[in-house]
């Protein structure tokens, strides 16, 4: 679990810095929590897009989250991530 602060005066816009590890980071917090709300269509998106950018290991945290949304979830992340590659 992450024990420290951001910079967010530092960090990277995710347009900016749209890399695997980033999208992946992102998938993890919203998969758990860290950023105080569990959003488990957030936490698909990002996972997803992390795989189609090389990150592996997202491809099976994407099917752990899938199997825990209904479908229309899982249909409504699949869409951000289309909409987020299109303007990306």
């Amino acid at each position: 679990m992450f024990q420290g602060t951001i910079d967010t005066g530092t960090a990277l816009p995710v347009e900016e810095a749209a890399n695997g590890d980033i999208l992946f980071d992102l998938g993890m917090i919203y998969s758990s929590g860290r950023n105080g709300l569990i959003d488990l269509v957030a936490a698909h998106k990002w996972f997803n897009l992390a795989a189609l950018k090389g990150r592996v290991d997202a491809i099976s945290l994407r099917r752990e989250v899938a199997g825990l949304m209904s479908d229309v979830e899982i249909a409504t992340a699949q869409r951000e991530a289309r909409a987020w590659m299109a303007m990306h």
